[in-house]
């Protein structure tokens, strides 16, 4: 094995801007691990835990925008990684995953740490390479610098995504005694100039002349990182065309005075008999996944008489049922360019919204301000406490959807990440931790017990940073099973729906020496949350009863001033 070409692999991505590497320890992967490691321009973390070390990765390129690579030895430690490149894959994260492998003539020979691993993520990854075994030969070694600058574009180019680099590596693994090895700086590297995404003269002009013919344009916008050249863009459109935007809490659009962010709170029941009057004509939708189920049944069972989709490049999701136009441009350039000032905006349809929007917000703050104690109290009181310009992380399950219904105000200038590319618990505290790692800004991940305890290796390692807070909404199971329809009506609900678990964060937080503040009661919650972000890391646990919060949730949609009749 010639072990400078392997060491080239981390100049290669050294020159393509790579600066964090998450590695997994193993025999196999030595080389790899050595070559990143020994890299002066690369930080390099190892987690033991794959499944871990994955996600942590994800969090880590979610806030900085840039690639992460991942690298692990051969055999199961590549499958762990599957749930993170799926949600990766699908949040459109990029991620250059590095497994180590056996020389192909041991595939299927029955030796150690060995299974298929080419192309091993299937449908989940962008693209998968392997790099030769033996690059002793000119033209394989530069058959192997030339996929590894193909792997790192592939994770920039649009739609962004996870790629594999199967890498099988003869022995020895290792250096030997006195041997030095330097990285070369004229190794092979490929560059790319990337696309802008904006729209031609021609397109511009054709949709400002469209647009005229659609008084009630509605803008939905779905899971994205904050861009305020977007948001500049977007508002100005607003307010051109007297469009509504809605929002949800993980489109990070929130910051925005004219969002509306309280539509999962009115857009059921009584609000079907608005439709006239909340209906678009032109449904306008960017960014990924939309939490709210209200939107989208409200959507489906009132279309607009055209959907417009801005996506630069990839397959466009229609989960709206409407999509009638792909419009080929970055956000930032439609909402820039395609608007034009009519001579009077018709605020008409901003105003049914807006007064829907008012009504819920009453409704809300008044539900959710009465002294009792369970889930939905105590997370709007969470959210009120958040400290600005801060990072927040919601698990799956119940939490992402508290935080969609009750909201952040536009002034707490807070940007919201979640694993909404699967929705899965399995990885939600990593990738709470890896985004902690890559900013200074305090970062709170808000969690319920099943998904912080299954993911408790996310603080398994020597990188917990001063920065991460936990609040844990522990009600001892799976709550959410209470709340939606289906489980909740089944007799077997307790046991094998809920499955009741009865830990709890302190002896977790002993481990990983994290601060811990446990809340049982109204009065704990207001003192702990007063002092909480001021004290260093911490695991903040707030025990409720299931039984209790689906009570008080049902109470909520009864009261409500839109519930069905």
């Amino acid at each position: 094995m010639n072990l400078q070409a392997v060491f080239d692999i981390a100049e290669i991505c050294a020159q393509h801007g790579i600066k964090n590497v998450i590695l997994s320890p193993g025999s196999r992967c030595a080389p790899l691990t050595l070559a990143f490691v020994r890299h002066p321009k690369i930080q390099v973390r190892t987690i033991s835990d794959e499944r871990a070390a994955a996600f942590i990765g994800l969090g880590i390129a979610l806030t900085t925008h840039q690639p992460v690579a991942l690298v692990c030895t051969s055999g199961t430690a590549v499958l762990n990684y599957g749930p993170a490149i799926a949600e990766a894959f699908y949040q459109q994260v990029p991620l250059l995953v590095f497994t180590a492998d056996r020389p192909f003539e041991w595939i299927d020979q029955l030796d150690g740490q060995t299974i298929r691993q080419e192309n091993i993520y299937g449908a989940h990854i962008k693209r998968s390479f392997t790099f030769p075994v033996d690059t002793q030969h000119p033209d394989a070694n530069w058959f192997a610098q030339r996929i590894l600058s193909e792997a790192i574009l592939e994770t920039k180019a649009y739609p962004p995504g996870p790629v594999q680099v199967n890498v099988p590596l003869r022995e020895p693994f290792y250096p030997k005694p006195g041997e030095t090895m330097a990285f070369n700086p004229e190794v092979k590297v490929i560059k790319e100039w990337h696309n802008a995404y904006a729209l031609t003269k021609a397109q511009q002009d054709q949709l400002q002349k469209e647009l005229l013919n659609f008084s009630k344009i509605l803008v939905v916008a779905g899971q994205q990182a904050k861009e305020t050249a977007t948001q500049a863009g977007l508002q100005s459109f607003v307010r051109a065309t007297g469009a509504v935007m809605v929002a949800d809490i993980i489109s990070n659009q929130h910051t925005l005075p004219e969002a509306i962010r309280y539509h999962d709170v009115f857009l059921n029941g009584e609000s079907t008999k608005k439709a006239d009057d909340l209906q678009p004509d032109l449904l306008i939708s960017f960014g990924l996944s939309n939490i709210s189920k209200n939107l989208k049944l409200f959507l489906r069972d009132f279309p607009a008489r055209e959907h417009w989709h801005l996506q630069p490049a990839g397959t466009a999701a229609d989960p709206f049922q409407s999509l009638t136009r792909i419009i080929r441009c970055a956000p930032q350039s439609f909402f820039t360019q395609a608007s034009t000032n009519k001579e009077t905006v018709n605020k008409s349809y901003q105003t049914e919204w807006r007064t829907q929007e008012e009504l819920a917000a009453d409704y809300l703050q008044a539900f959710l301000g009465q002294n009792y104690f369970n889930e939905f109290t105590a997370f709007a009181r969470i959210l009120q406490h958040l400290p600005d310009n801060s990072i927040l992380h919601v698990a799956n399950s119940m939490a992402v959807r508290y935080a969609n219904i009750i909201g952040l105000k536009p002034e707490q200038n807070i940007s919201v990440f979640a694993n909404r590319g699967t929705s899965g618990i399995d990885g939600c505290t990593s990738t709470a931790v890896g985004s902690a790692l890559s900013t200074h800004q305090i970062v709170t991940l808000v969690t319920g017990d099943l998904a912080f305890f299954y993911d408790r290796n996310g603080l398994w390692h020597n990188y917990l940073p001063n920065n991460l807070r936990i609040i844990l909404l522990n009600n001892h199971a799976g709550g959410i099973f209470r709340l939606i329809d289906g489980p909740r009506q089944q007799p077997e609900l307790a046991e094998f729906f809920e499955t009741y678990q009865g830990l709890n964060a302190q002896l977790t937080a002993q481990e990983f020496n994290l601060k811990y503040y446990p809340c049982e009661n109204l009065q704990q919650l207001t003192e702990n949350l007063a002092n909480f972000w001021n004290n260093g890391p911490g695991i903040l646990e707030i025990f409720t009863k299931s039984e209790e919060n689906a009570d008080f949730f049902q109470l909520y949609r009864q009261q409500s001033p839109f519930k069905s009749k």
